[in-house]
Order: structure tokens, then C-alpha cells, then sequence
């Protein structure tokens, strides 16, 4: 089979299911996969980019450079021309037979019906256009008034807006409603599937467009900056340390259970955080008050805080009996206190951070973490180190 015949098979294809397209594509020599790339158009590329393996890859590198994917973010990037459209006053056989005549007919999933001003009024479902009779108009066939997307949108409103849908195809129209494209379900899909999995990345400083597949030196670039900051903002967490460095060093099993809060605090963050950053991605929060989710993530970090502030209470006491440390009850009682503070913060940043982030026109998921962490660390440490002080004198 010639390098033609493949991309004709992988253009099919990858309209469909771009994994099986790539699967295709990777199972040819080194040399056939080169010809067939050198044969496919750029979007067709960019499709099959993360799906191709590494040698694959390899070749692909003219139109997307050091490997990176384009991160697509408005619908107008996902758009594509692969549609038919007849006026309503046309019969089912006017309609067939413009599918019969259509350039790729296979691709086709709906036909499209527009008004006399070619405004889009309606859509035909291939089934109900078999089971119709020929003379019949258009009219009487089609699903009136459809769902459909605006060209211009966020990539993340079209997908807040089809989330429910679950519809194959979607039309997209400009600003007098006309149809001017569609867009495939499967990108939709596929798209939303980055966005979730790569806000943990995010919360760390892992740019979306990063994959596997990324080089090394533009990995360096994406990353590294976020670092610096995270060194930043670590500084704020050793100051606290080194403004009780008296009381830690009188109470030196104080700096056992510095870690042990830390975590504690920072793992409550997160949850927080993932359940605040998951609601902007579905749109959960459109309709739901902040200071509801605010309050419930404050009052579940004060439970769960006491709760295991209690056990680490335990745990205090004993290792201050045993390492014969001044005034177990009291370095008991302030880690349990700062446990239940500390967590309760973390859950009021969890929520706080990526909606101050959202607010202020920013990415609610880039580095969230950072900022967390670095408030639950100062908040956490601070305040057991102050309580310590305080009662154990």
C-alpha cells in the first residue's frame, strides 16, 4: 500500500477515532511513516500528534516544534468545514443526493437545514432521512432548532455547554446564526479529558501543553520559573521557623511534628483545592454559592483537623514522656489546637486560591498548589509554634 492510500485511510480515520488512525500509522516502516506525514495537512497532524509513539513522533516535528502540542482555546480552533447544508424548502431526495455527492460521505453524521436567509433552523438525522419519503420537504424531517455553539467562544464555555449533551456533532454558527461549522463530539471530549487531567500538573507549575512526548529543554522552560517562585513563597514558611527558633530549641520534640502538621494541613488543602478546581471545570459552581462551598470546606478542615489532631495529641504526649520534654499536656493541647486551625485554614485556601486566581482573570488551576502550600505551611507551622510558646512558656 502506498504512502497516499495510508493517508487517505488515516484522514478517514482520524475524523473518527484518531487513536486507531495512529495505531494505523505506527505499525508502517520508518520511512512509509515519514511519506504519509509528509502527505497529511497540519491540523491532521496535530490531531494524531499525541497519540503517535516515539519513533512515530519523530517525524512530525515540522509543524509542531520540540513536540509540543498546541493547546487549542477557542471553539473556532476545533472548528471544521465537513458539513452539508440544504434550505428547508428541499425534499429528502434533494437531500440524499447531496449526501451521495458529498466529498467524504462517511464523515458525515448530520445534514444541516437553513433558513431562506441561511440561518440554521434545523438537523436531520441520517436514520430519520432513510426511513422519510422522497417527496417529503425537509421541514417535516428535521429536529427544529438545534443546539448549537457560537463561533468566538472559550474553548471551556462550548465544553461547559455541550457537557450534558453528549451529541456526536455540533454545529457552529456566527453572530446572524448561520452555519459556518462543525465541531466533533470527540474533540470536545478529548479536550476536556486534558483539562481535567492536567489541572494536577497545574496546581504544580506543569504547563497544560506538557506531555510525555515534550523535550527536554522546553520542559526545563515550562517548569523552572514555577520553582523559583515556589522558592519564593518557601522563605515565608522559614521565617516562621526561625521566629520561634528559641522555642524549638528549648522544645526540641516540637520540631518532630512540624512535618506531621504540615501534611496534615496540606493534604486537606488539596482536597479542597481539587473539589473547587473540578467545579470550574464542570461548571458546578455557576450556579452554586462560593461562600456555601466556603464554609463547608472550613467546617470539614475543623473536623477533620480534630480528629486526627487527637491522635497526634496522643502521639505528642507519649513522645514528650518519653524523651522527657517539659509540659506534655500543654504540647499535646497545642498541637491538637493547631491541628484543628490549620486545617480549617487549608480548607478556606483550598477554596480561596483558584476563585481569587478565577476573579482575577488568571487560570484558576496554574500553581495553585504553590500558593497553597505555602499558605498552609505558614498558617500551620505559625500557629503550633505560637500555641507552644504561649502554654509551654
Amino acid at each position: 500500500m502506498d504512502a497516499q492510500r495510508i493517508a487517505d485511510l488515516v484522514r478517514a480515520m482520524r475524523v473518527r477515532v484518531p487513536l486507531d488512525a495512529a495505531a494505523l500509522l505506527a505499525r508502517e516502516a520508518p520511512e512509509m511513516i515519514a511519506a504519509v506525514l509528509a502527505e497529511l495537512e497540519p491540523d491532521h497532524l496535530r490531531d494524531l500528534l499525541p497519540h503517535l509513539p516515539d519513533h512515530a513522533r519523530a517525524h512530525a516535528g515540522r509543524v509542531l516544534a520540540d513536540g509540543a502540542v498546541e493547546v487549542p482555546e477557542w471553539i473556532d480552533d476545533l472548528t471544521e468545514p465537513g458539513y452539508v447544508a440544504l434550505v428547508e424548502s428541499a425534499t429528502v431526495q434533494d437531500a440524499i443526493d447531496a449526501l451521495r455527492g458529498a466529498e467524504d460521505a462517511r464523515a458525515i453524521t448530520y445534514l444541516f437545514v437553513n433558513d431562506a436567509g441561511g440561518r440554521l433552523v434545523g438537523l436531520i438525522v441520517i436514520r430519520d432521512l432513510l426511513l422519510a419519503q422522497p417527496q417529503q420537504p425537509l421541514r417535516d424531517v428535521m429536529l427544529a432548532d438545534p443546539f448549537r455553539l457560537q463561533r468566538g467562544m472559550p474553548l471551556d464555555a462550548a465544553i461547559q455547554a455541550a457537557l450534558r449533551r453528549h451529541y456526536p456533532v455540533y454545529p457552529v454558527v456566527d453572530e446572524q446564526d448561520r452555519l459556518v461549522g462543525i465541531v466533533r463530539g470527540w474533540r470536545l471530549f478529548e479536550h476536556q479529558t486534558i483539562e481535567i487531567t492536567a489541572q494536577s500538573g497545574q496546581m504544580v507549575g506543569v504547563d497544560k501543553a506538557e506531555r510525555i512526548h515534550t523535550g527536554f529543554w522546553q520542559s526545563f522552560r515550562m517548569r523552572h520559573p514555577w520553582l523559583q517562585i515556589n522558592l519564593l513563597t518557601a522563605f515565608g514558611a522559614a521565617l516562621i521557623v526561625g521566629v520561634f527558633e528559641d522555642t524549638i530549641a528549648r522544645v526540641v520534640v516540637l520540631a518532630a511534628f512540624l512535618p506531621v502538621l504540615a501534611g496534615q494541613s496540606g493534604n486537606t488543602g488539596s482536597q479542597a483545592l481539587a473539589i473547587t478546581l473540578r467545579g470550574v471545570t464542570l461548571g458546578d459552581l455557576e450556579g452554586h454559592p462560593v461562600m456555601r462551598l466556603l464554609r463547608k470546606e472550613v467546617l470539614l478542615g475543623a473536623v477533620n483537623g480534630l480528629l486526627v489532631g487527637v491522635v497526634a495529641a496522643v502521639a505528642m504526649y507519649a513522645y514528650a514522656i518519653a524523651t522527657q520534654a517539659p509540659g506534655a499536656p500543654m504540647l499535646a493541647l497545642a498541637i491538637l489546637l493547631a491541628m484543628v486551625g490549620s486545617c480549617a485554614a487549608s480548607g478556606m485556601f483550598g477554596v480561596l486560591v483558584p476563585m481569587t486566581l478565577r476573579r482575577c482573570g488568571a487560570d484558576p488551576a496554574v500553581a495553585s498548589g504553590i500558593f497553597l502550600t505555602t499558605f498552609t505551611d505558614v498558617i500551620g507551622m505559625g500557629l503550633m509554634l505560637l500555641l507552644a510558646s504561649w502554654l509551654v512558656g
